[in-house]
């Protein structure tokens, strides 16, 4: 069967065209990082209405460059995430169904992430520790299998994609913050600053990044008005990834070695950091499985290959679902259901 994904949860216009025979045969992704960066962020209104002008665009090229007229089955990012930009492409999947007469299936943007590996030829095996990092969520899960997941470990505040881009704004970089912070830390000494790597030493699997901004500020706060402190950018911003990296590693670590699990999928935006990826490759006996760099961070193709593993939940279009608080909790194995039963 092939299945439509279209993802907008956020800033990014994702579309994908999955086989259960072939696997993915087409994608496309249009980015609205030049619309927001004058802002800084993102604006919801902005990327709702960005969506609504090139989603049909993008359905349109996917399924020619695919060669197909329609799917069997359209997925869609049904939440979490800007509710606005949510329901554009759940009125354009429930639409497109009710228009094709095929069924529908509401994805959860997490799940999409957790399962972009396996869209690669070498996909994860269960059970697997999954670290899901993005600029809205740091999540470690215990992962039996599809729907089986356990939350062990989340944020307390910033996620560890925003804690990135708010430092990079404190350091005057510009937007999308992550990436270049990334670039200027390439430049610098990590063991410039001595900075805090938060919650390491407390039990549990939860992380916590205010701190290690906060740390960040007075250090900028000190050295802003120095004669060297352009040159120490470098070193402020290298430290700050190795921080952040060190903890992110660290509490992998330890919730591997805790939950018996010698497979890690890491996923996300900043699943791309090219420190994680080291360090994790230096530090981990076991396997360590990523998305390609194209699919850590939002994108059609994991909604289409997380909608095929769900076909069973597939369920008659019409009902337009958004929803801006979801918890991965919440999910379970598939109904293993007909749709429309």
């Amino acid at each position: 069967m092939n299945v439509l994904g279209i993802e907008t949860s956020c800033d990014e216009t994702g579309v994908a065209v999955y086989s259960t025979e072939k696997g993915l045969i087409a994608d496309a992704l249009h980015s609205q990082v030049d619309l927001h960066a004058v802002y800084g962020g993102v604006v919801p209104e902005i990327a709702s209405r960005d969506h609504i002008r090139c989603l049909l665009p993008l359905v349109e090229q996917v399924l020619g460059d695919a060669g197909i007229e329609k799917p069997d089955a359209i997925a869609y990012t049904a939440g979490p995430g800007l509710v606005g930009a949510l329901m554009v492409g759940s009125g354009m999947a429930n639409g497109l169904g009710l228009s094709w007469g095929c069924p529908v299936i509401p994805v959860h943007h997490m799940e999409g992430h957790l399962l972009a590996p396996m869209l690669e030829d070498e996909a994860p095996e269960y059970p697997f520790l999954a670290l899901l990092v993005s600029g809205g969520h740091s999540m470690l899960i215990s992962v039996s299998g599809l729907g089986e997941y356990g939350v062990l470990g989340t944020t307390l505040d910033d996620a560890v994609g925003e804690a990135f881009d708010k430092t990079a704004k404190l350091l005057g970089l510009g937007y999308p913050g992550g990436p270049a912070l990334a670039a200027l830390a390439e430049e610098g000494n990590d063991d410039a600053f001595a900075l805090p790597r938060p919650m390491l030493n407390r039990p549990g699997y939860d992380f916590s990044f205010s701190g290690l901004k906060t740390a960040v500020m007075l250090e900028v706060r000190k050295t802003q008005d120095d004669d060297s402190y352009e040159s120490r950018r470098a070193d402020l911003a290298a430290s700050f990834q190795r921080a952040a990296v060190d903890t992110l590693v660290g509490r992998t670590l330890q919730a591997a070695r805790k939950e018996k699990l010698e497979r890690v999928v890491i996923a996300g935006g900043v699943g791309a950091n090219k420190l994680l990826r080291s360090e994790m490759a230096a530090r981990f006996d076991g396997r360590v499985y990523y998305p390609r760099m194209a699919f850590c961070t939002d994108n059609g193709a994991m909604i289409a290959v997380a909608g095929a593993l769900r076909l069973a939940d597939a369920q008659s279009a019409g009902e337009i679902r958004a929803q801006a608080r979801w918890s991965l909790n919440t999910l379970g194995p598939p109904e293993r259901k007909v749709a429309g039963d």
